[in-house]
């Protein structure tokens, strides 16, 4: 696949995150925060090269960009390419020292953000400057080519945004934990568990919410908003007359989305995973992006690490692409 979209020009706004004044905003605050702490800006050589995810997207690509430019390698493991790409922007991450971050995401384990880009085919590189987006290049692409349109996002970091990139400390600890957010967490979290106990679906979902609105990458909330929005569902459902309109209808998705969710509270797993995605295989326009969507609900409230996930995500992969 030859290289495309090798340009800097025309650096557009990315619709499908939030603005990005606000997540400089944000940034801005952390920042403030750690310098109110007496914390280091330095970051390890470690710190160069990261993972991310749907739920630390806005943490670690959006509100980073606001210090530094963020490239994005949206990669697979069975992508041949990818594991040319891959070590290439890994190198010159870190031979840049500072003046970019790469951000590494497994479409397979992500496919909403391959959607909000707009990804037709991997390798993908991407990169965000100041909480807007803008792509660089698909494919794979020469070393030296790769490198003048680095130097040139550098340039646009530089004289369009401020970004001056980020100081690596060689001998920074790489293991050190990150600053823990600040918030009261705790007691939003225990005030929303108190509402799940109570059978204050509605209150536990709002304070899942609040928890998520100051810190989206909260896991213990993410997964605890799911259980509760999966649990508000199903409780004014009748399962007999769900589970007849889903048997009789193989075709309705709205149908089989609701059984799916009886059979997850039902602890039947990989039943509901296994019809969403056969929904996702009959179906396209709106009525695939409903099951799709579902499915990766409910895989927030299984979690990312059940063996039952990564074997539904893998069947997704299979009939999207």
């Amino acid at each position: 696949m030859q290289p495309r979209n090798m340009s800097m020009s025309g650096v557009v706004d990315l619709a499908a995150v939030k603005a990005a004044g606000e997540a400089k905003a944000k940034a801005e605050e952390a920042r403030a925060e750690a310098a109110r702490r007496g914390g280091s800006a330095a970051v390890a050589p470690s710190a160069l090269v990261i993972d991310v995810d749907e739920a630390g997207f806005e943490r670690d690509v959006l509100q980073r960009s606001t210090e530094v430019p963020v490239v994005i390698d949206f990669w697979a493991e069975w992508c041949e390419p990818c594991k040319q790409l891959g070590p290439l922007l890994e190198r010159l991450a870190t031979e840049y020292n500072g003046r970019f971050v790469l951000a590494k995401v497994d479409v397979d384990a992500n496919q909403m953000l391959m959607q909000q880009f707009g990804i037709q085919g991997i390798p993908a590189v991407f990169a965000v400057v100041a909480g807007q987006a803008l792509p660089l290049f698909q494919g794979a692409a020469p070393e030296a080519q790769i490198r003048a349109t680095l130097d040139q996002l550098i340039q646009v970091g530089e004289e369009r945004f401020g970004l001056t990139g980020i100081t690596v400390d060689q001998n920074a600890d790489p293991s050190a934990p990150a600053p823990a957010p600040v918030g009261p967490y705790d007691a939003l979290l225990e005030a929303a568990v108190q509402a799940l106990d109570a059978g204050d679906l509605g209150g536990a979902v709002q304070a899942y919410k609040n928890v998520l609105a100051d810190d989206p990458g909260n896991t213990e909330a993410k997964l605890g908003l799911a259980q509760a929005e999966l649990l508000r569902r199903v409780q004014e459902m009748d399962p007999q007359q769900v589970r007849k309109n889903a048997a009789e209808n193989p075709a309705d998705v709205p149908a089989q989305i609701a059984a799916a969710d009886l059979d997850l509270v039902g602890g039947h797993v990989e039943d509901a995973f296994g019809r969403l995605v056969d929904a996702v295989r009959r179906t396209a326009g709106e009525d695939r992006d409903a099951a799709r969507l579902r499915l990766l609900e409910l895989f927030e409230v299984i979690g990312p690490d059940d063996p039952r996930v990564t074997a539904a995500r893998q069947a997704l992969a299979r009939v999207l692409f």
